[in-house]
């Protein structure tokens, strides 16, 4: 075996100090990496039914911002096993769902997890997602699968064995046959009535809630409801038992307005003139109901008067007349004094010195006294 030559001392010296600084530089280096990576990402691991197009390295993001990767995918069971680490800054909520999505045909799928954490209790580290809180897209074979098993459920060896989709097919095409524009009107017409409705459904929602609380006020009256149903009930029976006289009673009154309308139409020039007759004599009492207010008011008056001056006993009328009042004149009337503007001095003579014996009326705008029971002046009963 053939030795290598041996380095000189001053080289080897050399060498091993390079190799020295070589290796104190790379472990600052690690320690310093390592000093600033910060805490370990957390480990989450979620089940799928399927994971068709996930892999390790795929992407995990939170409303589509990626915050860690997955670690494995494996089958557990009729399940799929899929562990993921998420960055340990990024906070996760504890009822979060895992879903795959497919951004293009061509693009890799990732796992989502919504919704983003807002407030709570946090998913801890190592913690699970069932396959009841995770989703995989429809794969383009299941959905031809789909496809092509309702064609063979509709097909010659499924509904449509004994002729059955035929037949419907051939009834609806008789039903349609030449109803085809008020079809388009139809449609026309519904959209109109959605936009309507679309329009006003705060008056419609508006009328349920008001139809809502009147049937919560009835069953809150439940028994004046019952009440007033029963006595409607009563009422009907009581028509019911007497619709013959009803029957009658509405017979007389038809025959008693036909008989009402031939009298019209016989009379009519007479009760017009009687109309306008009283029509004028309708405009007199409202033009005189101050009279007839004041006569109302002074008649009974008249008439106890006028008891109270019948003599019974003699059957004559009794009275009596003042006849100072005829007398003195307006100058010496008791009750009001002198009327106004009056030249009255103590003798019963004007400063002319002529006679004011006049006889005596209440001055204008003057009250009449309240006479007494029996009356005042002539015709007073005693």
């Amino acid at each position: 075996m053939k030795r290598l030559p041996s380095l000189p001392s001053g080289r080897t010296q050399r060498l091993a100090l390079v190799t020295g600084v070589a290796m104190l530089v790379a472990g600052g280096v690690t320690g310093g990496v390592l000093a600033t990576a910060g805490p370990a990402p957390k480990t989450y691991t979620a089940y799928f039914a399927e994971a068709v197009g996930v892999y390790p390295g795929s992407d995990v993001d939170i409303l589509g911002v990626k915050v860690g990767t997955i670690d494995s995918v494996q089958p557990h069971g009729r399940q799929v096993k899929v562990v993921m680490s998420v960055d340990a800054s990024v906070p996760v909520a504890a009822r979060v769902d895992a879903v795959v999505i497919v951004p293009s045909v061509v693009a890799d799928r990732y796992i989502q997890l919504t919704p983003p954490y807002t407030r709570g209790r946090q998913l801890a580290s190592g913690g699970s997602i069932p396959q009841s809180r995770t989703a995989t897209p429809v794969e383009i074979d299941q959905l031809y699968a789909a496809v092509t098993k309702f064609a063979q459920d509709l097909g010659p060896n499924g509904v449509n064995k004994n002729g059955a989709l035929n037949n419907v097919l051939n009834t609806g095409a008789a039903n349609l046959q030449g109803n085809g524009q008020a079809l388009g009107t139809m449609i026309r017409e519904l959209s109109q009535l959605y936009q309507t409705l679309q329009g006003s459904q705060g008056n419609f929602f508006g009328t349920i809630n008001n139809l809502q609380q009147f049937t919560a006020m009835l069953d809150g009256n439940n028994s004046q409801v019952a009440q007033v149903q029963n006595q409607l009930a009563e009422v009907s029976q009581f028509l019911a038992a007497d619709r013959q006289d009803l029957a009658g009673a509405l017979n007389e009154l038809a025959t008693g307005l036909s008989q009402v309308q031939g009298f019209v139409a016989d009379n009519r020039s007479a009760l017009k003139s009687n109309i306008t007759k009283l029509e004028a004599i309708t405009q007199i009492l409202v033009n005189q109901r101050a009279s007839l207010a004041e006569a109302l008011d002074n008649e009974p008056l008249a008439a106890d008067n006028f008891i109270n001056a019948y003599d019974p006993g003699n059957q004559t009328l009794e009275g009596r007349g003042d006849l100072n009042e005829l007398d003195m004149g307006p100058c010496a009337y008791p009750p009001y004094g002198p009327a106004p503007g009056a030249d009255c001095p103590d003798n019963g003579t004007n400063s002319s010195g002529q006679d004011q014996s006049l006889l005596p009326l209440p001055a204008a705008g003057v009250p009449t006294p309240a006479p007494s029971k029996a009356g005042t002046g002539s015709g007073a009963g005693q």
